[in-house]
């Protein structure tokens, strides 16, 4: 029986790919991938064999990473990110299964890109959060819109992927005039453009003027909650942890 990894290999870079995630493509027969993450790939892994579809075409792409294990090859189904997020790990289990396939799938996971932009920008993650999508070429406006609207009811830390296109230059505008409603102008708002590679840039901004910063497809929002601050020129948000300015007995001792 042919074996078929969906395969999450983090933003980019060598140094964010796990252990598991290098092993499984060294060893697989056949890696399969929407074409700028092969590319990617192609250089720290050039003597693999390759086969790769562009964008929107991802069930064939699918239906081509089946058929090959079915051959009784191992084979890498690979994406940016983790692949159980926003990735290629439910499609694939979809199409195996209208295939009629006889195969082994195994997800695994990778470093996603909310964690990814987090860390460039200190600890905005602490608590609870949310990760929603600004495209909607799958999932009306309406229900993003009112996605966002039931985040910012709960204070909860958003992050925003795919903010910005050349169709779709205003959407995040929209969003932050929904958390507005909820949330202090100055609430801080990090954007992380190619976290985790060689690219990759950040900057801080607040959510009054989130309209005016720039941002693309690569870019990732996280906009604090009602708690997140800036300092040092990182964001953080508080855990709920209570510090004491200082120890009496000094550092390191326990009494």
């Amino acid at each position: 029986m042919g074996k078929l990894y969906v395969v999450g290999f983090g933003p980019g870079g060598y140094a964010h790919m796990t252990a598991k995630a290098i092993d499984v493509i060294e060893k697989a027969d056949i890696i399969t991938g929407y074409t700028t993450y092969v590319e990617m790939l192609k250089e720290f892994f050039p003597d693999k064999k390759y086969l790769a579809t562009p964008m929107m075409q991802e069930v064939r792409r699918c239906r081509m990473a089946v058929e090959e294990a079915r051959k009784d090859q191992t084979v890498a189904m690979v994406s940016s990110g983790d692949s159980g997020i926003y990735g290629m790990a439910g499609i694939i289990y979809q199409v195996a299964e209208e295939m009629g396939a006889d195969i082994a799938i195994e997800t695994v996971p990778g470093v996603t890109a909310a964690s990814a932009a987090a860390s460039v920008l200190g600890a905005p993650l602490m608590h609870d959060f949310a990760v929603i999508s600004l495209s909607d070429l799958m999932t009306p406006l309406e229900l993003i819109w009112k996605r966002i609207d039931c985040a910012g009811q709960g204070d909860l830390i958003v992050c925003l992927y795919n903010p910005k296109s050349k169709k779709r230059t205003t959407y995040v505008e929209q969003a932050a005039d929904i958390l507005l409603k909820y949330r202090r102008p100055e609430t801080p708002v990090g954007i992380v453009r190619h976290a985790g590679r060689k690219e990759e840039s950040s900057q801080i901004t607040t959510l009054d003027k989130l309209k005016d910063a720039e941002m693309d497809m690569f870019s990732v929002v996280l906009i604090g909650n009602s708690q997140t601050y800036v300092s040092g020129g990182k964001m953080i948000t508080p855990r709920g942890y209570t510090i004491p300015k200082s120890c009496p007995d000094g550092p390191g001792t326990v009494s």
